[in-house]
């Protein structure tokens, strides 16, 4: 059994100092702590480790002064001497390669600032200790040492706010992924976007996240429904905010999973500098796969094509408090271009009547996707003149697409989901 402590000012003796003792001279280097070392010879890197040390013949009275001795000689003789010496003196012993002859182990310590970790595998496997150790220095936020150089500054001021401490080191902790979690279609989901979703804590879902996504969320995450469809929103987005920053405060590893990317049209820059302003400084943003493009792409249309559509433009029909943007509207008489509308089939009429107002081309082509890129995926193929007749009853979630590249739906291949 480990026991947790620190010793201070250890007297510890190496015997030894070829290429197994230069390993344990590292060690006790790198933690500052001092060592004396005797050898009868001295390979050249190892005075680099060893401030104090004499070149001889071990000879047991040696050891006289000293509370820890590390055998690193590889020497049977001197080892049954130390064994033999055990049993008239204390002293704790460590035989390097000999675990179940050693009192104690050398642990992969981490130090960051005022911060120690010891990993230990009681002499199974440095190698693993320090690979974990590694591993857990990239976990450690910087902010760690910064609280605590406040805090010993504090401490020695006699103010001690317990409180204020366990808030600062939770956020600091924490970490705030916002995810973008594509079109629904988990094979068009990022590997990012998936070892985000598997590392998580808490999880806040919006409601167009398809049932495979969330199947891959951590059985013991939990899980806040925080979807918002038109006139049957759960949550609005301040609420949805104060939830997130509250879920952070606790000091986990929380994320937003959202439909497409998070940055086009999905309010993850709000979310973000929301957390930002209120002191979550570890922000992940997981870009995902847009239906703007999924869309068109899953359907057989190009968004661009050479001759037929040079640019294109991405548009909400949806603003703020269920507010219509028709701003867009003459885009649709741009030449060789196309236009992907977001959130709009269910003003499919209203737009178009406007396009109507300022004489477009009512035979300009158009498609409604739904599902884009999922198993129950739907094309409506038809004009500005008939939008009004192929929007589905069925509307959400959609996409217009107006252009010329619409055409060539009929003629390329789609792409649907193939799980079902």
């Amino acid at each position: 059994m480990g026991l947790p402590v620190l010793l201070k000012n250890p007297k510890i003796l190496l015997i030894g100092a070829g290429n197994v003792a230069l390993q344990k001279a590292k060690v006790l280097s790198e933690n500052e702590i001092d060592f004396f070392t005797i050898s009868d010879t001295f390979i050249e890197e190892i005075y680099k480790y060893t401030k104090e040390y004499k070149q001889k013949d071990f000879e047991i009275s040696d050891i006289e002064g000293y509370d820890y001795i590390i055998n690193a000689t590889g020497n049977k003789n001197i080892t049954d001497q130390l064994l033999q010496e055990k049993t008239k003196r204390f002293f704790l012993l460590n035989v390097v390669d000999a675990p179940e002859l050693c009192d104690f182990y050398f642990s992969a310590l981490l130090k960051i600032g005022k911060l120690q970790i010891s990993i230990s595998t009681n002499g199974a496997s440095p190698i693993v200790s320090k690979l974990i150790r590694e591993k857990i220095k990239k976990t450690i936020p910087k902010e760690i040492e910064d609280i605590l150089e406040d805090s010993m500054a504090k401490r020695l001021e006699g103010i001690i706010n317990k409180k204020q401490i366990k808030e600062d080191t939770k956020k600091a902790l924490s970490k705030a992924y916002i995810i973008g979690c594509g079109t629904g279609d988990v094979e068009l989901l990022t590997i990012r976007a998936y070892k985000a979703i598997q590392s998580l804590e808490v999880a806040l879902v919006d409601a167009l996240i398809s049932e495979e996504i969330k199947e891959l969320i951590p059985k013991d995450c939990k899980i806040i429904d925080v979807g918002k469809r038109k006139g049957f929103h759960k949550k609005n987005q301040d609420e949805i905010n104060e939830i997130f920053y509250e879920e952070l405060k606790t000091g986990k590893s929380v994320g937003r999973l959202k439909s497409g990317d998070p940055y086009l049209y999905g309010r993850g820059a709000e979310e973000a500098i929301y957390l930002l302003e209120n002191g979550i400084n570890n922000i992940e943003v997981v870009p995902g796969v847009t239906s703007a493009l999924s869309g068109c792409t899953s359907s057989g249309i190009p968004v661009t094509h050479r001759g037929v559509a040079k640019s294109f433009s991405v548009v909400t029909a949806h603003l703020k408090d269920n507010n219509i943007n028709l701003d867009w509207i003459d885009l649709l008489k741009r030449k060789q271009h196309t236009t992907v509308v977001l959130m709009g089939v269910s003003r499919a009429t209203l737009i178009q009547d406007a396009a109507k107002d300022i004489g477009c081309d009512m035979d300009l082509p158009c498609a409604i996707i739904s599902n884009a890129s999922r198993a129950n995926q739907r094309v409506y193929i038809g004009t500005v003149g008939t939008i009004d007749e192929i929007a589905p009853k069925d509307r959400q979630p959609s996409i217009i697409i107006f252009g010329e590249v619409v055409k060539f739906s009929e003629q390329l291949p789609h792409f649907v989901s193939s799980l079902v």
